[in-house]
């Protein structure tokens, strides 16, 4: 069974203004919107640390195709064409 704590808050009042529109925007109680940002900050500090993505590399050899000015999107997205032939 989930109880419910009644509590009171002391809220900067240009943020509780903002958050009753935003609530209200949303179609939800000012309750829930305050539960949701709660449980956004509890699970944002409990999530284990991601581990750092490793981007692949090309160290290919050869350089740039002769005819290809790799400064013109033109060019580039030309060079890409493929014939439908």
């Amino acid at each position: 069974m989930v109880k419910n704590m009644k509590t009171t808050l002391d809220i900067d009042d240009r943020l509780l203004v903002e958050a009753k529109a935003l609530a209200a925007q949303e179609r939800t109680s000012l309750t829930r919107l305050i539960e949701q940002g709660l449980q956004l900050r509890l699970r944002a500090r409990t999530a284990p640390p991601r581990a750092r993505l490793r981007l692949p590399v090309f160290r290919g050899r050869g350089g740039l195709v002769d005819g290809i000015d790799p400064t013109r999107n033109q060019a580039l997205l030309a060079a890409l064409a493929i014939d439908d032939a």
